[in-house]
């Protein structure tokens, strides 16, 4: 049995959720409460699963595993089918660029402990972190559209949805939760609603996690 320690509002643990969904994989999730007592994640017993502090983290077969990207590549390689990524080079290349500009670009800039970090250390308020959040997202959504522009399909990258598709839905899920509009990128609301239709996105939605409180 695959085990992914989660947190029920993580964007990343969010994407490797609908990853497993769309392959059909059963997984037991050990909620890991990102603010609760501190946050559970820099305890030491999590500290040893995952030093980085982080989540999601995926078990499987004696393999401890960190980071969502590297994890839906993993799941990729030995659960093939059905496939995240296209079969040809250019094909994956291109997801893997959709996929990054959401988990590289604008995700870091945004997580909890950016956020925390802006409010502990630097002191910044309220507003002013809505403002960095809100310009971050609407950044990277921006360059998304664009880079979407011409796409006819239901989902990213083709008829069926891959991996562009998981980091995508989180993402948009998020910034609704910080209320960022989202009138300016057509492409993704199209896209996302085509996702959620899909049992898979819909079975992996925080509030469906066994922690969403």
């Amino acid at each position: 049995m695959l085990t992914l320690y989660s947190y029920y509002r993580s964007s990343a643990a969010y994407r490797v959720r609908i990853a497993l969904n769309l392959k059909g994989l059963a997984f037991e999730t050990i909620p890991v409460h990102l603010l609760q007592d501190g946050g559970a994640q820099h305890s030491a017993a999590y500290n040893a699963i995952n030093p980085s502090h982080l989540v999601p983290t995926l078990v499987d077969d004696g393999l401890t595993l960190g980071q969502s990207m590297a994890i839906m590549e993993y799941l990729d390689e030995v659960y093939p089918a059905p496939a995240l990524l296209p079969a040809d080079a250019a094909g994956r290349a291109w997801v893997r660029a959709l996929s990054q500009q959401i988990a590289c670009d604008i995700h870091p800039l945004n997580n909890l402990r950016v956020l925390q970090y802006l409010e502990d250390v630097l002191e910044v308020d309220a507003a002013a972190r809505k403002v960095w959040y809100q310009h971050w997202v609407a950044t990277g959504f921006a360059a998304l559209e664009r880079m979407l522009a011409a796409t006819t399909t239901d989902f990213c990258a083709g008829d069926t949805p891959g991996m562009a598709d998981c980091c995508l839905v989180p993402q948009l899920a998020n910034a609704r939760r910080f209320k960022v509009p989202l009138q300016a990128y057509p492409q993704l609301c199209r896209i996302e609603a085509a996702c959620l239709q899909l049992e898979a996105f819909q079975r992996a939605a925080p509030e469906r996690q066994v922690d969403a409180q």
